[in-house]
């Protein structure tokens, strides 16, 4: 067994007696169950924009800088830097992928968005490996001073130049767009149907092969990209063995230090990354304020997927889909998804009783109630819970899934070189 294999064996977490891995068919009649409540739900409210094509497409755009955010707070934490600067790492992405976007087009913005995020990865990884400083205390301190510079290089960089001004930029070329011709409108045709589960199905596949950004493709291929480089190559091996036990890691010979540099240097180049499809892919240009908290919902998808690139795309997702919800349809489909959460409520209280967990079972019934009252005393709801219904779900999401969470054991704890010695 070699080194880094003695290292990664001597700080890998033991699984639990009683948990086991959900299998490939248990995934699949999972989700087949999902895509069957959310169609029955669909045909019983009357909200057929639910899954159309145009939800899901906006459903991806508005998850994809939120998932990339997570991401980007993935590869820190794995390497025990808790990143709460992932928010203004995005911000530095949105101005510098602008100001370098509409001068020599959206690629070249795009790379700058990626170094503009870098170089506050690079800063905070200056801060709290090297100095030792609180990485909470050294987020928010970076978050601050990105929406500081920015706003001072806008004064020379943007309301200078014609069509821009102090709190924009000038307009961003567009990126290409791809959508697979005859299946797209053919699927568009299907979910029009309005059938069960068929014409639900259809919506989601044409969602995903419409109009779509090449910058959306990178962005997707980087959640798998990611899962081998950190579970499949050595390098990962090393990188994540500094999460969990950083003093065996260094005392087998890998530099702890190098290995979170490179770790939080990329979580800001992702946020960066994030913050350049925001201001070139999602508008067209940049805005101040326009990450609109992305960042830490983006570290909230990360810690429900449980540090774990899947269920990070998962989450960021469920949020991209609610958010989606509020700006088509808007109060008719958010009504809709009452009716879904309760239904998901009585499942979970299902699954409580066969737990033998009465008291969670209680609260999941009374609130499931509660939903169903709701639902069926009104026609919509009121616009201030529509605008908040992404957040609502998402701390939804966070508390029922909190007792399954495991983050790296060395997480946001201050390492000295030596340290072990």
């Amino acid at each position: 067994m070699s080194a880094t294999q003695a290292s990664a064996a001597s700080v890998a977490p033991k699984k639990s007696a009683g948990r086991r891995k959900l299998s490939l068919p248990v995934v699949l009649l999972i989700i087949a169950g999902a895509l069957a409540l959310v169609s029955l739900v669909r045909l019983i409210s009357g909200a057929n924009d639910v899954t159309s094509v145009g939800q899901v497409a906006g459903a991806l755009e508005l998850a994809v800088p939120i998932g990339l955010a997570g991401l980007g707070g993935l590869w820190a934490e794995r390497a025990g830097v808790v990143n709460i600067g992932l928010e203004g790492m995005m911000i530095l992405g949105t101005w510098f992928g602008a100001w370098a976007g509409f001068q020599w087009g959206p690629w070249v913005g795009v790379l700058f968005g990626i170094l503009g995020g870098a170089l506050g990865g690079l800063l905070h990884a200056i801060i709290t490996v090297t100095f030792g400083v609180n990485h909470i205390v050294s987020g928010v301190a970076i978050n601050i001073l990105a929406v500081g510079l920015t706003r001072y290089l806008s004064n020379f960089a943007f309301a200078q130049a014609e069509g821009g001004s102090s709190k924009q930029s000038p307009r961003i070329d567009a990126i290409d767009r791809i959508t697979v011709p005859g299946l797209s409108d053919w699927l568009f045709d299907l979910q029009q149907k309005h059938w069960f589960l068929l014409s639900d199905i259809a919506g989601i596949v044409g969602g995903l092969i419409t109009n779509l950004s090449w910058l959306t493709v990178v962005a997707l291929l980087l959640v798998p990209g990611t899962w081998w480089v950190l579970w499949r190559t050595s390098f990962g091996l090393r990188l994540r063995s500094c999460g969990e036990s950083p003093v065996a890691a260094e005392s087998l010979g890998v530099n702890v230090y190098k290995y979170k540099y490179i770790a939080v240097i990329v979580s800001g180049g992702m946020a960066g990354l994030a913050g350049a499809f925001l201001a070139i892919v999602s508008t067209g240009i940049y805005q101040e304020g326009q990450t609109g908290g992305r960042g830490y919902i983006g570290l909230a998808a990360m810690i429900f997927g449980n540090w774990m690139p899947g269920g990070l795309a998962l989450g960021a997702g469920l949020f991209g889909f609610t958010d989606s919800l509020k700006l088509r349809g808007g109060a008719e489909n958010v009504h809709a998804m009452l009716l879904l959460l309760a239904i998901l409520l009585v499942v979970v209280l299902l699954w409580q009783l066969y737990r033998k967990k009465y008291v969670a079972a209680v609260v999941s019934a009374a609130v499931s109630a509660l939903l169903f009252t709701w639902y069926a005393l009104t026609d919509q709801v009121p616009s201030q819970f529509v605008d908040a219904a992404p957040y609502v779900t998402t701390l939804l999401v966070l508390s029922l899934s909190a007792q399954r969470l495991r983050m790296p054991k060395a997480d946001g704890l201050i390492y000295q070189k030596g340290q072990g010695k």
